[in-house]
């Protein structure tokens, strides 16, 4: 089990912008690791820092469980393609939720690793959109303000009605 809990919507920290790395050392390795667990705990394919509540611009995706993951810190998009396409979406920190999202098919991320050595990595299809899910998640955009308001609103009360069932 992992350290730290998940937190969940509406948590207002999850609307808040993460604060770049600054110092690469076994602070974030461990931080990273912690991410890492709190992925496989949940299954999920992509989570950030702050999604345990630690306000870091850090990543992890793993696209399947027998692939290896790999630890973004610091992304940013660099270039987009035009073409954008649907990809269904949801959260770990809204569970039980799911709803189509328009993004850029290929995308070129730039990230440092976790010796601070900087990467570029292009990304198409599904893994671009896991990676714009994330870094919008770093920058305080949670991925359901990506829906028209309608669409949002549904989701939003779906969700409502989930955690009373589960309550």
């Amino acid at each position: 089990m992992p350290a730290r809990e998940l937190i969940f919507f509406p948590d207002a920290r999850l609307g808040s912008v993460a604060q770049p790395v600054e110092t690469w050392d076994e602070e974030l390795r461990a931080l990273a690791e912690e991410v890492f667990e709190a992925l496989c705990a949940v299954s999920a394919i992509g989570l950030t820092a702050p999604h345990i509540g630690v306000p870091s611009r850090l990543v992890v995706i793993r696209l399947q469980p027998d692939l290896a993951h790999v630890v973004y810190v610091n992304p940013q998009i660099v270039e987009a393609s035009p073409d954008r396409a649907p990809q269904v979406e949801g959260s770990v920190s809204m569970p039980g939720v799911s709803e189509p999202v328009e993004r850029a098919t290929r995308i070129r991320v730039r990230y440092r690793d976790l010796d601070g050595l900087e990467q570029e990595e292009e990304a198409e299809g599904f893994l671009a959109a896991c990676l714009q899910h994330e870094i919008d998640q770093l920058d305080g955009t949670f991925w359901i303000e990506r829906l028209t308001r309608l669409r949002r609103e549904r989701a939003v009360k779906r969700y409502a009605k989930l955690r009373r069932a589960n309550a």
